[in-house]
């Protein structure tokens, strides 16, 4: 690994930062998804429920449970998630194939709901993109990518006081890094400046 540019180049000749480097599936993740703008209700409600399972734990965990996940919320289609009761509570409880944590579960409940009501007022995309910052970072290497923002806690504060829970700062800048809000691909990223957003930005 270059210490300059902190990026690991690949056999197929591409540059990563080191935790994309290794695992296919976070690698393939990487090359295909992070990063990407993601502006349609049911994917940024799916990326907010996954982020806050996210909490604590590491990524590839959840990725490699995103299947499950996708199936054990119906496809994280808020309308249907909101609508849970304690039966689904207790089978989401039982079902291994996800992170069982009470807290969580009924935080992504409580999010669906959160986000069907703020269909009357503009929809959870706009609101979210609306935080999007005036520049991105541009991180040389991973210790230069931040953790959260003015933007994070601000979209924190506003999310929580329209309903919704388990939305720290620092989960609402990884969801900012992971839906192109903002762009913190390393500036000598194969990825750098691809999600469209912060073209005029990557240099």
């Amino acid at each position: 690994m270059s210490a300059d540019t902190g990026v690991v180049v690949g056999e197929d000749g591409l540059a990563r930062p080191t935790w994309a480097s290794t695992d296919p599936l976070i690698r393939d993740y990487y090359d295909t998804e992070w990063g990407m703008p993601v502006r349609d209700e049911q994917g940024l409600f799916e990326r907010i429920s996954l982020e806050a399972f996210q909490s604590g734990l590491s990524w590839a965990t959840i990725l490699r449970k995103r299947p499950a996940f996708r199936t054990a919320f119906d496809g994280f289609d808020p309308e249907v998630v909101a609508a849970y009761g304690d039966d689904d509570v207790e089978r989401l409880m039982a079902d291994a194939g996800i992170v069982r944590n009470r807290a969580k579960i009924l935080a992504t409940i409580g999010n669906a709901a959160a986000t069907v009501r703020l269909r009357e007022d503009g929809g959870l995309v706009d609101f979210v993109w609306s935080f999007q910052p005036e520049q991105t970072p541009r991180p040389r290497t991973i210790a230069e990518v931040p953790t959260r923002s003015p933007e994070s806690l601000a979209l924190s504060k506003a999310l929580r006081a329209r309903g919704f829970s388990f939305v720290g700062p620092t989960t609402m800048y990884a969801l900012m890094e992971a839906v192109g809000i903002v762009d913190t691909h390393l500036l000598h990223s194969h990825r750098r400046g691809s999600s469209g957003v912060w073209e005029e930005h990557s240099g």
